[in-house]
């Protein structure tokens, strides 16, 4: 893979319509790293919230526009794991074996990643020249750790930021209860898990949490926010910018 071919952002529906700050970080980074960016501003959604919740017909639509948008893109790169699993191993599942939607479906796979994979396999960096004075933690969401099987990227990157701790919390890699559409069908049972994770967080005694998925870190800054604790979260694109 060319690693001078401009970057094409597919950016997840909660950055587009909440954490737009975390898309610019993403822009920014890439800027210091020397790689054009692309930004298709006729993306939508990738179709994961109908899809977790059984509606395959109109998860179909949402894919079949996804490809039509991407497909011409030599590579993606998405702030959100999640996401990028539902690109990469959910669409050939939605289409008819052997058909021509699945091949193009298929055609994605291997040029689309998530933030940090792209950053340190692709590109072979770990050091992006950021720096951030205090001590952080870092949440492993689920999706980008099970499904992807990112769990060091990030840490690598984080611990080349200049003047940054970073202090491994209790079960890092345990959920934090958000899981979409999970976290309002069973709230009860999301928040006790959401509960353990920022326990854990607090724990740590640090300044921010750091994650790869704006969903999770907005599941757990609603409840450090109820509990009045100083804690921030960072998305890395934003800490990675810095």
């Amino acid at each position: 893979m060319d690693k001078n071919k401009p970057v094409t952002l597919f950016i997840q529906c909660l950055v587009d319509s909440l954490y737009p700050e975390v898309g610019q970080a993403m822009v920014h980074l890439f800027e210091k790293l020397n790689i054009q960016v692309d930004i298709p501003l006729e993306q939508t959604c990738c179709g994961q919230p109908a899809f977790n919740s059984g509606y395959r017909r109109e998860a179909k639509k949402a894919a079949k526009r996804f490809i039509e948008v991407f497909e011409s893109a030599d590579i993606i790169v998405c702030p959100s794991g999640s996401c990028v699993d539902m690109v990469k191993h959910q669409y050939p599942g939605l289409f008819k074996d052997g058909s021509l939607w699945q091949k193009r479906a298929k055609s994605i796979n291997a040029k689309i990643f998530e933030l940090t994979q792209y950053i340190v396999d692709v590109l072979g960096v770990e050091d992006v020249g950021a720096s951030f004075n205090g001590r952080v933690t870092y949440h492993d969401s689920c999706h980008l750790l099970r499904n992807l099987g990112v769990a060091d990227q990030p840490r690598k990157l984080i611990a080349n930021v200049r003047d940054i701790h970073l202090v491994e919390m209790k079960d890092a890699e345990k959920c934090c209860g958000f899981g979409g559409t999970f976290s309002v069908k069973y709230p009860d049972i999301s928040s006790a898990i959401l509960e353990e994770k920022v326990d854990n967080i607090i724990a740590t005694g640090t300044d921010a949490v750091v994650g790869c998925d704006i969903s999770c870190l907005m599941n757990i800054q609603g409840m450090l926010s109820r509990r009045n604790s100083p804690i921030k979260t960072l998305h890395i694109a934003q800490l990675l910018a810095g």
